[in-house]
Parts: C-alpha cells; sequence; structure tokens
C-alpha cells in the first residue's frame, strides 16, 4: 500500500533515478568471501576489513601473537564503510551520503551484506544466523540446533547441538560455515569437501564414531575372499577374539584372523578388537579399496 502511494505522489523518473542510484557500483566490490559495497569496523579492534571473514583469517594467522587471536563479534558491528563515497556511518542498507544500496541482501540482526542474491539467503532466528538456498527449502531442528534440508525431514538422526562443533578434519567451526556441509548417515556434520578428501585416501568412516558412511558390501565380500584363501595356523584356528562392531554397535565374540574380524551380526568388518590385542581392520580396509 505504501509503496503504491509513493509511486503515485512521486514523479516515476524521480524513482527511477533512485533506483538506478541504489544499484550503482554493484558487483564491482567486495572480498573473496562476499560481493558488498562496504567495508565493516571491527568493534573489537577498531579496525576496517571488508568482511567478518577478512577480519577472522587476519586476525588468527600464524603471524599474530596468539594472546591477541580472537574472531569478530558479528552482532556487535555498528558502524560500516561505504564503498562508493567512503562515509563511515551507522550499519544501515542504503548510505546516507550517496544513497547506493551497500547490499542487495541485508540483514539487520547479523549486520550482513551481500550483492549475490542467487544465493538465496535467509535469516534463521533459532540460528541466529543468515543462511543460503532459500527458506521453503529448509527446516530447523530444534535437538540438533540447525537447519537441515526438507529432503532431511523425517529422516535425519538427531545429534544434539550437531553443526557446534569443529570440522573433525580441518578443525573449522561447522555452525557458521560458508563451506557446503554434508551430513553423514550418523547424523554427525563436516565439511563436504573434508568428505571427498577422506574418500580420496580410502577412508569411509565417520571421523567422529567410525560408523561407514557408504556401502561397503563389495569391500565386505573382497575381504571375505582374502580371510578365505589366508588359513590361519593350526595353533590359531579356534581362538576366539572379542569384538565391537563399529557400524552396528554390538560387542560379540568371533574367530580370530589376522586379516580382520567379521561381525556375526550385520557382517561388517569395520571392528575393533576388545579383547586379546588391541587390532582393527582399518588399514586393511584401505589395502583392499586400493586393490
Amino acid at each position: 500500500m505504501e509503496n503504491a502511494l509513493l509511486q503515485q505522489m512521486v514523479p516515476r523518473q524521480f524513482l527511477d533515478e533512485d533506483g538506478a542510484r541504489a544499484e550503482m557500483g554493484c558487483g564491482n566490490y567486495g572480498c573473496s568471501h562476499y560481493m558488498r559495497r562496504c567495508k565493516i569496523r571491527a568493534p573489537c579492534c577498531d579496525e576496517i576489513f571488508d568482511c567478518r571473514h577478512c577480519h577472522n583469517e587476519a586476525k588468527n594467522s600464524i603471524e599474530v601473537d596468539p594472546l591477541k587471536r580472537h574472531d569478530i563479534p558479528r552482532h556487535e558491528i555498528k558502524r560500516v564503510i561505504c564503498s562508493l563515497c567512503n562515509t563511515e556511518q551507522d550499519v544501515q542498507q542504503r548510505c546516507v551520503q550517496c544513497g547506493v544500496s551497500m547490499g542487495k541482501y541485508y540483514c539487520s540482526t547479523c549486520n550482513f551484506f551481500d550483492d549475490d542474491v542467487s544465493k538465496n539467503q535467509y535469516h534463521c532466528d533459532k540460528c541466529g544466523i543468515c543462511r543460503t538456498g532459500g527458506k521453503e527449502n529448509f527446516f530447523h531442528c530444534n535437538r540438533c540446533g540447525c537447519c537441515y534440508s526438507n529432503l532431511m525431514k523425517d529422516s535425519h538422526i538427531c545429534i544434539e547441538k550437531a553443526m557446534h562443533h569443529n570440522c573433525p578434519v580441518c578443525f573449522e567451526f561447522v555452525f557458521d560455515t560458508t563451506k557446503n556441509i554434508t551430513v553423514l548417515p550418523c547424523g554427525h556434520t563436516m565439511h563436504l569437501e573434508c568428505v571427498m578428501e577422506m574418500e580420496r585416501h580410502y577412508q569411509y568412516s565417520c571421523p567422529v564414531c567410525s560408523k561407514s558412511f557408504c556401502d561397503m558390501s563389495r569391500v565386505w565380500e573382497k575381504l571375505d575372499e582374502e580371510v578365505a584363501s589366508t588359513p590361519m595356523p593350526e595353533m590359531y584356528q579356534n581362538k576366539m577374539v572379542s569384538i565391537l562392531c563399529n557400524d552396528c554397535g554390538n560387542s560379540s565374540e568371533t574367530k580370530f584372523h589376522v586379516l580382520a574380524h567379521k561381525c556375526p551380526n550385520c557382517k561388517s568388518y569395520n571392528t575393533r578388537q576388545t579383547r586379546g590385542g588391541a587390532t582393527s581392520c582399518s588399514s586393511r580396509v584401505t589395502e583392499v579399496v586400493r586393490g
């Protein structure tokens, strides 16, 4: 209603000029993290940076004294500097001096600006931060404390504060990372690129709980063949050992074998020996996959 009244009261050429002014410089400013037309003044150290990630990378680098390393408190940012006219001002979407929009997407809660709206940004009140992908495509799980794709609404495994931890591979905090996140079948979360890196090194179990995160049936079949073709010496043929299966979680007893121990419950070789000497089949699985 207000926009319709405004259009009736103000000549169209002025509205067009105002819109053109707001879009000046769009796509020409920003950093490697975000396209935006403003810089931020960090409330913690009173220095100017392109975005919070630029601040955190600079202030947590190896050259910085460990006692002085810190992250920016994003919600405490109060001042921004227009990239077009260099006017410093309170946080707001439109520059008070030149009228340019400092970000097509703007969140006053997160003090966040971004000109690349193809990400379909939205603010999640329960997460307390802005996310990408479109609000209609995600739901917030209260127990996990994070947003998941609607495709997982009825199937995901709830884990308390599932993303409020560091990635177990690269140790970057997962909850507010800008990288793609994947949820393993066990419910644990980590960077997608870190999972792909694990696969390149023939590692197929969750680094948190050790459960297999992909179909290993063909690998287990190949291990069956190798175990069958490698008979144990007579003195070990009836030796029993206790094992814990990382995949199904069951404890059981099975015949000792130098190559690997098969879970009698789920037929997985992703097991660990709990009595009779500490051994694991993880190195043997790697050899079988490589072969």
